[in-house]
Formats: C-alpha cells, structure tokens, sequence
C-alpha cells in the first residue's frame, strides 16, 4: 500500500498493530507456560483475553472503514516475539528465567504502547471519535500491564537467589563492569 495521506498512514499502523496482536495470540500461552510464577503466568493467561479483544476491537474499526485488517506483517513485532522465544528456551534458575521472560514482555508492551499512542492520534486527527475511543481502551489496557509486569518484575527479583546478586556483583569488580538482576 503507497502511503500518500495520513489515513494511508493511519490504515498501514493499524494493520502493523493488529499484526501484532495475532503473533501475540500465539505467543502469550508459550510465556505463560514457561513461567515458574504463579502470579506471572496468571497475568499472561490474563492478558492473552485482552489481547484476543485488542484484535476483535482492531476488526471493528476496519469494519467501521471498509478496509481489510491483512495485509501486512509486523516485523517489529516479529522479532520482539523471536528474542522471547529464544529467552524461554535459555536454560536459566527460574526465577531467573522468569526476570528475563518480564523484560521480553514489557519490551513488547512498550512497543504496543507506542502504536496505539500513534493510532489514537491519527484517529482523533482523523475524526474517526469511535476508533478513537476504542484505542484508548486498548492503550489504557496495554499501559496497566505495563504495569502490572513491573510490580511482578519488583517483587520476583526480591525472590533472586542472593548467591546470584553478590556472583553478578563479583563479576563486575572483576571486569570494571557492575552487573544488576533484571
């Protein structure tokens, strides 16, 4: 599709984002599975609902267009779930495992939140008050899982093995770097 107005824009952005969402459908129940919390895998079983209603708001706004929602596959998107994949097959202590399977997903909802953020403009831009409303829904949700991630994030790294934090804090005095957990 030739991008010539912002509406091309807008259209493209929304097919990148509801891209997004069908790799996610697949990939939140294999970050769920492979998390040792209770508490995180609960949020990713949590969040894998919303993201099924991300995409269904997505196809009522191309509906409400007359556009089609394929047509265009998130390479952003793709890679994030590629460098996830690769985390949740790293032999790792679980707790571990389970801060670097956090830091996968936030890097994804940071990224989630930045093309919503730019949809939501376009379509206020645009006129577009429906869409524009049911965008903000989906950002608000992806802001709170943000949210969410980092409050679990918080508490899991207090859970880190304390051998692990003065290992890492060993390692930095030996190479002049200092090392934090996730």
């Amino acid at each position: 599709m030739k991008v010539e107005s912002l509406r091309d824009l807008y259209i493209e952005q929304l097919r990148d984002l509801y891209s997004s969402e069908q790799q996610l459908i697949k990939a939140l129940p294999k970050m769920a599975k492979a998390s040792s919390s209770e508490e995180l895998r609960a949020a990713f079983e949590d969040h894998l609902g919303q993201t099924r209603q991300h995409a269904q708001r997505l196809e009522t706004i191309f509906e409400q267009m007359g556009e089609k929602s394929s047509g265009k596959k998130c390479k952003g998107m793709e890679g994030l779930v590629k460098e996830g994949s690769e985390t949740i097959r790293e032999d790792m202590e679980d707790s571990v495992k389970d801060a670097a399977i956090i830091a996968a997903a936030q890097r994804v909802e940071h990224y989630e939140i930045a093309g919503y953020g730019c949809v939501h403009a376009y379509a206020t831009r645009l006129g577009d008050d429906d869409a524009a409303s049911l965008l903000a829904e989906t950002l608000e949700e992806e802001k709170n899982a943000d949210q969410l991630l980092n409050g679990i994030a918080e508490q899991l790294n207090m859970d880190v093995p304390a051998e692990s934090v003065q290992s890492q804090k060993r390692v930095g005095k030996a190479t002049g770097h200092r090392k934090t957990a996730a």
